[in-house]
């Protein structure tokens, strides 16, 4: 749990990360920011019935990357848990997120990473993996 939580402490230096799904043959990038390290897993959450949400539903298979002084990049799969104790969770991390996703996160995606390889890259070399 403590290679996950350097990934995620990462991620959250980085205030933002750009998440990779795709759609048919193309790929699709665009930058997050909300995220939760809880029951020792990487969450990231998803506004509700957008392009990203029916492309993961689609696809499960994802890249996300950050840059802080260090690149990182992780490829995984985005299982769905939107139980509402998790939701809300989220809510009380980013409370200025309230207004979009409702008082309890109701209107967002929550999703952890599962099957994940984080890559961390000084310039082009690669200086550690973690797998979780």
């Amino acid at each position: 749990m403590e290679t996950v939580k350097k990934v995620y402490d990462f991620l959250e230096k980085a205030g933002t990360f750009y998440l990779a799904t795709v759609e048919g043959d193309q790929p699709r990038v665009r930058p997050y920011g909300a995220m939760l390290f809880r029951d020792g897993k990487i969450y990231i959450m998803a506004f509700g019935q957008t392009n990203a949400t029916r492309q993961i539903v689609a696809n499960t298979k994802a890249e996300l990357c950050a840059f802080k002084g260090q690149t990182l990049r992780i490829e995984c799969r985005l299982v769905e848990d939107n139980r509402p104790d998790v939701q809300k969770a989220l809510v009380e991390k980013m409370p200025s997120l309230k207004a979009a996703l409702g008082e309890n996160g109701e209107n967002g995606v929550m999703y952890y990473l599962t099957n994940a390889t984080a890559t961390f890259f000084n310039l082009m070399e690669p200086v550690e993996t973690i797998k979780f």
